[in-house]
């Protein structure tokens, strides 16, 4: 931890910061929104109008793989981390424009309002069996297990495509993908698995690919190459990568907005009351839950050419942190916001970024947080927190619970 100028630079990993990371933002944010941090060897813009500005830049990359790559002599990676730095470099979120438009092509209409209203059964079947639990006389659980992990992946395995026999090894590889891509692994062996799922899963989604252009079904991936675009302006390769990354993000950004969004909720219960009795305001709960709290503290970019920003000089290779969770708290453009308040409208946060790289699930992410907090909601009116401290994973991008312990 160093002090510079007016602001003391900390480590973002520091448990203090991981558990409550908004005041520090806070500080951040009034004193040097677009602040370098030797800690990281990185800006943090924090302020909400700078955020925005970064996100539409073309001076600022999202592409963070391929630089790497090319520092990085292949012998040094050995061929298994080559191979998968090379598929996630093909994520759309690692893309810039106008190869990031060309690659988000492929799911036009597939994330449609049918596409994603198709998986509100599975929303209902999986909180009914919740209840089950209750009657069954479970008078605690752990929500991070019990439902906020398992019914975003089982949602998003099934919407994919991914048949039942398949599921569970389809979400252990997504979990796995997950860790790499969000720097939660903490050894070489770690590494190594999680280097391996993606590999794994790269080729188990490339069948499942041929499968559904043989023999299409009612899912993500046939919907995508019912499109014509597979094959055509993108190829199966790209693609196929491409799936590899929504196999887990979407899971793992509605597990963390339904957990964290749960414990909010419960913290405050006069929002809690508020959604209870008024089931309607679900969708401004969630955008709120959003802001407030939301499922990502930052995204990472790299500056491509030099670049003034609030009176700061941005040079090429420079890295940057955009603090989302920061703006979304910005009180030049939000009243009262560090209060929570479930029927805030309008509410222009920037949990799911902006501009280009706007994420394409988050409509399945919003419908499947609403469905399971109503639905969670109405069949355990008496839910509640054991009093226990929650317990975060250390996660420098993310927003995320270990584990939650309620009293149904």
């Amino acid at each position: 931890m160093t002090t510079t100028g007016q602001v003391t630079d900390r480590y973002l990993l520091d448990d203090t910061v991981v558990a409550d990371p908004f005041p520090y933002f806070a500080e951040l944010r009034a004193h040097d929104p677009v602040h370098w941090s030797p800690v990281h060897r990185s800006w943090l813009v924090t302020a909400y109008d700078h955020v925005t500005a970064c996100f539409t830049e073309p001076a600022v990359s999202a592409d963070r793989i391929t630089p790497m790559l090319e520092r990085t002599p292949r012998h040094l990676l050995g061929e298994e981390a080559a191979r998968a730095f090379e598929i996630m470099a093909g994520w759309m979120v690692f893309v810039d424009p106008p190869e990031h438009r060309r690659l988000r092509s492929a799911f036009r209409g597939a994330f449609g309002p049918k596409q994603i209203r198709r998986n509100r059964p599975m929303v209902q079947e999986a909180v009914a069996r919740l209840a089950g639990r209750v009657r069954d006389g479970h008078e605690a659980i752990d929500l991070v297990t019990g439902l906020a992990r398992p019914l975003p992946a089982t949602v998003a395995a099934a919407w994919m495509g991914v048949p039942a026999r398949d599921t569970e090894r389809f979400q252990r590889w997504a979990l796995q993908v997950g860790d790499l891509a969000l720097g939660s692994v903490q050894s070489a062996q770690e590494h190594e698995d999680s280097q391996r799922a993606l590999l794994d899963l790269f080729a188990y989604l490339r069948a499942l690919v041929r499968e559904r252009r043989a023999a299409p079904r009612d899912d993500l991936i046939s919907a995508a190459l019912a499109g014509g675009v597979v094959g055509d302006t993108v190829s199966e390769e790209e693609f196929t990568a491409m799936l590899t990354h929504i196999a887990f993000a979407g899971g793992e950004t509605t597990s963390n907005l339904i957990a964290v969004g749960m414990w909010n909720l419960l913290r405050h219960p006069d929002q809690l009351r508020t959604l209870r009795a008024e089931p309607e305001t679900a969708p401004l709960a969630v955008e709120e839950l959003l802001r407030f709290d939301g499922p990502s503290k930052m995204s990472v970019r790299q500056v491509r050419t030099e670049w003034e920003l609030a009176g700061r000089t941005l040079r090429r290779g420079d890295r940057l942190y955009l603090v989302t969770a920061a703006a979304n708290r910005d009180p030049s453009r939000f009243e009262r916001p560090d209060e929570l308040d479930v029927r805030r409208h309008p509410n222009p946060h920037l949990a799911f970024g902006q501009g280009e790289h706007f994420c394409l699930g988050a409509p399945l992410a919003r419908l499947v947080a609403g469905a399971a907090l109503t639905d969670l909601l109405a069949v355990a009116p008496r839910l509640a927190l054991t009093g226990g401290e929650p317990r975060w994973q250390p996660s420098l991008l993310n927003r995320s619970l270990q584990a939650l312990p309620v009293r149904l």
